[in-house]
This record gives structure tokens, C-alpha cells and sequence, in this order.
């Protein structure tokens, strides 16, 4: 078998395993969000941040939704990590954007953030935050979803059949999933264009 071909079963195997329930309550929180006017702060490190970037559009303009993501400002992203630490850096900005409880966070991550392991803390702290302030947390996370399976209202976990492939499958299907969402007869007011 080809690399391509066993890819593409590892994916078929995923769209198989996901729980679609969880998304179909994610979206329901999603809606919600939206119908008291809350914002959307959409979280992700590496490949995770250039799908958070790409989700804000899609919720923005397909969904009507206000969000934001804090990788967006390279500039605060960088003066942040340089002067107060990566640990740091979403938590602060979130507390500058007055992050409150008619707003949740959504996290794009492979693991979900490891306080053990000393991964994505950033994340950690950032969801430590939003729980204090009583917003919404929601997750698109691979393998078990770490710490933010762990505190989520709603995480979908994207299973990945092949362990050396963890991150390819988690980042691949986390955009599946937003699309998903975007597109769901509950979110979507604005009709793309092909």
C-alpha cells in the first residue's frame, strides 16, 4: 500500500471515529454565543494559528460571529513573549480584550496543553482565565484532548489511528470540523460563493 492510500484510510478511519454529537453541541454553544452577543477567541500554536486565523474569517463572515484570534497581531504576539513570557502571552492578551462571560475560547491544539509535560502552557493559562471569568471553553484537539478536554464545556477529539500521525490528522481535521460548523443550518447566515 502506498503512503497516500494508507493516509487516506487513516482519514476515512477519523471521519468514521469523530463524534458527531460533539459537534452538533459545540455548534449549539456556538449559536448561543452569538444570540447574547459574545465573542469568539479562537486559540492555536504552529499550524493551529494559521487555522485559527482561517476560522475567524469563516465564524466572521459565513456565521455572523464576532472573533479574534491573538496570533493575528504578530507584533503584541512578539513584544508579549519577548518581555513577558510565552506562558503568558494569550492570558494577557485575553485580559486586555476584557475576556468575559458572554465569551468563550476555542482551542485549536494537537495535544490540548500539558501543565506535566510542559506543553502549550500558554494555553493552560489562557483556559485558566477564561474559567475564572466564567466564559465559554471549547476545544478542536487530537488524541485525548489534555488539558483541554479536561476543562471544556464541549471538545471534539479528532482520534488519530496511527500514532506518528498525530498532528498531521489533529491540524487536518480540525479545519473538517470548522467547516463543519460554518456550514451547520444553525451558524451559517451569509452563503459563500461557489
Amino acid at each position: 500500500m502506498s503512503h497516500a492510500q494508507e493516509y487516506f484510510r487513516e482519514a476515512a478511519r477519523v471521519c468514521a471515529e469523530i463524534d458527531p454529537g460533539r459537534i452538533e453541541a459545540l455548534a449549539a454553544a456556538l449559536a448561543g454565543l452569538r444570540d447574547r452577543g459574545g465573542r469568539l477567541f479562537i486559540l492555536g500554536v504552529g499550524g493551529s494559528a494559521a487555522n485559527a486565523s482561517h476560522a475567524v474569517n469563516d465564524f466572521r463572515k459565513l456565521c455572523g460571529i464576532e472573533a479574534y484570534a491573538p496570533t493575528d497581531n504578530v507584533a503584541e504576539l512578539t513584544a508579549r513573549t519577548n518581555d513577558e513570557g510565552w506562558e503568558t502571552v494569550f492570558s494577557e492578551w485575553l485580559k486586555v480584550s476584557r475576556l468575559a462571560a458572554r465569551d468563550a475560547v476555542l482551542v485549536f491544539s494537537v495535544g490540548g496543553g500539558s501543565a506535566e509535560r510542559q506543553v502549550s502552557v500558554n494555553l493552560i493559562r489562557a483556559l485558566e482565565l477564561a474559567r475564572e471569568r466564567g466564559a465559554g471553553i471549547f476545544g478542536i484537539v487530537g488524541r485525548d484532548g489534555g488539558h483541554t478536554a479536561q476543562v471544556a464545556d464541549v471538545a471534539v477529539i479528532v482520534p488519530s489511528p496511527q500514532a506518528d500521525r498525530v498532528t498531521p490528522h489533529a491540524e487536518g481535521f480540525q479545519a473538517v470540523v470548522w467547516h463543519c460548523l460554518v456550514s451547520h443550518p444553525a451558524l451559517q447566515v451569509m452563503a459563500t460563493k461557489w
